[in-house]
């Protein structure tokens, strides 16, 4: 990846451009949305669904990013992607096996990473009417209005979010739910780590961990989280934009009960 410095005024273009783009994204998505019938759905593997509406929302949004910052490079889940110095990283539908049954519990994430540093995300929630949007140092919002994380001080109070993936083994989730419920916590799952993560921003939960996620799947939370006043472990490290990293996003208070029970130091990388 070649160094080349961004400035603030070309920052602010993509920031600028980032909201129309993703609620055209939300209304494509909706329109499959509404008609299950028209989801094509299939398996990409063991709980890994796919269906037409993410490959068409995908294609829209590389064509939208050509037309607007043509020396852009993008990654997304579906179609693949190389890391580079300006780099857009998008799942176009984060949550799809909750898409493809029904269920509102879903979003279009994209990120936006100038030299290896996440500078700008959104996390668009059309069935739901929310859309979660930060740059870097300036901060979070959700539909507008300011957005922090929750003043929780008490696991026993707090409610986490523990993400499983199948790419790793089964045991050391169990585990890691086995030690947050010791710890005190409510714990939840929802299917969908960009929301898991935003839902932290916005203090409708304390943490958001998974042993093993994408970065395409967390990377525009990675800023918003951020703005918002949560702890992140360090996530961009390594070939994260490749490979993924584990992912801890917590309330500053609850940061080393939940850096000891969830066990993230720990978690390894999936076998290549």
């Amino acid at each position: 990846m070649t160094l080349n410095p961004l400035s603030d005024a070309a920052l602010s273009a993509r920031f600028q451009a980032l909201s129309g783009i993703a609620v055209e994204l939300g209304h494509l998505a909706m329109g499959y949305f509404n008609d299950q019938a028209s989801l094509g759905t299939t398996m990409k593997g063991f709980q890994d669904f796919l269906t037409v509406a993410d490959g068409a929302v995908e294609a829209l949004f590389r064509k939208r990013i050509a037309a607007s910052f043509p020396g852009d490079t993008v990654m997304g889940e579906e179609m693949g992607g190389a890391n580079a110095d300006r780099l857009w990283i998008i799942d176009p539908i984060d949550g799809t096996a909750n898409f493809a049954r029904g269920d509102r519990q879903w979003c279009v994430s994209i990120g936006f990473v100038a030299n290896g540093v996440p500078e700008l995300g959104i996390i668009h929630a059309a069935a739901l009417g929310e859309t979660c949007l930060a740059r870097r140092g300036h901060g979070a919002t959700m539909n507008g209005k300011a957005i922090n994380v929750a003043p929780t001080t008490d696991m026993r109070r707090a409610t986490v979010e523990f993400g499983w993936s199948p790419r790793l083994p089964y045991a050391p989730y169990l585990e890691a739910l086995a030690r947050l419920n010791a710890a005190g916590a409510n714990i939840k799952r929802s299917a969908s780590g960009a929301l898991g993560v935003a839902h932290v921003a916005m203090g409708r939960t304390d943490a958001y961990g998974e042993l093993h996620i994408n970065s395409w799947d967390v990377v525009a939370g990675l800023v918003i989280a951020s703005e918002a006043g949560a702890r992140i472990n360090d996530f961009c490290s390594g070939d994260w934009v490749l490979k993924g990293n584990p992912i801890l996003v917590s309330t500053p208070a609850l940061w080393d009960v939940m850096h000891a029970a969830s066990g993230i130091a720990h978690a390894a990388h999936p076998a290549d």
